[in-house]
């Protein structure tokens, strides 16, 4: 599913001019190589593991009305802005709302730790912002400005990959959410 998402993604980004893959690539769908789809799929895959390996609890988890359209209102964002208004600022403005009282717990070494979850969003985007900056370094893609020559990927891209994160986490959260609804194993919505 992430794959998918992701592949959708970079077809219409690249078509738009905000990115390209310049180099020669052995197998490409619209001028962008299958890899970029596996991704977004690593990031997700990431999120799956870090919960289990880490034993993730959230506390406070918004409804699922309105995790759902937040989502959908962000990754849509991703496609409208060209059109229409971006409202990346107000969406993270909602994220910041509706994610205020909400907190992760992980554990390290049999120690648990507790992050205000809105947090973890930033941090997470920060670290992919940086391994952009590495791929690009490397010619994995470049942006327009980089044709030239590498430079340091704007860091305006950190509210993206920000907001990316969130549409990853929130969908992973929600279906793990659903799993243990029907497992029965959430008695409420304040913890899982």
């Amino acid at each position: 599913m992430f794959h998918l998402i992701g592949l959708a993604l970079e077809i219409f980004k690249v078509h738009m001019g905000s990115w390209s893959y310049p180099e020669e690539g052995y197998v490409k769908i619209f001028g962008v190589p299958l890899y970029s789809g596996f991704m977004y799929a690593s990031v997700a895959s990431y999120l799956c593991q870090a919960w289990r390996r880490l034993k993730v609890e959230l506390i406070n988890w918004p409804p699922f009305l309105v995790v759902v359209p937040l989502a959908a209102a962000i990754y849509l964002n991703f496609f409208t802005h060209h059109f229409w208004v971006d409202v990346r600022w107000w969406l993270s403005g909602i994220v910041l709302i509706v994610f205020w009282r909400s907190w992760i717990i992980f554990q390290v070494n049999r120690t648990r730790y507790r992050m205000p979850l809105t947090l973890s969003f930033i941090l997470i985007g920060f670290f992919i912002w940086i391994a952009e900056n590495i791929a690009t370094f490397f010619d994995a893609w470049q942006y327009p400005d980089q044709k030239d020559a590498w430079s340091l990927v704007h860091l305006g891209k950190i509210s993206s990959w920000l907001l990316l994160v969130i549409v990853s986490f929130l969908i992973v959260a929600t279906l793990k959410q659903v799993k243990g609804k029907s497992s029965s194993s959430i008695g409420t919505n304040q913890y899982f």
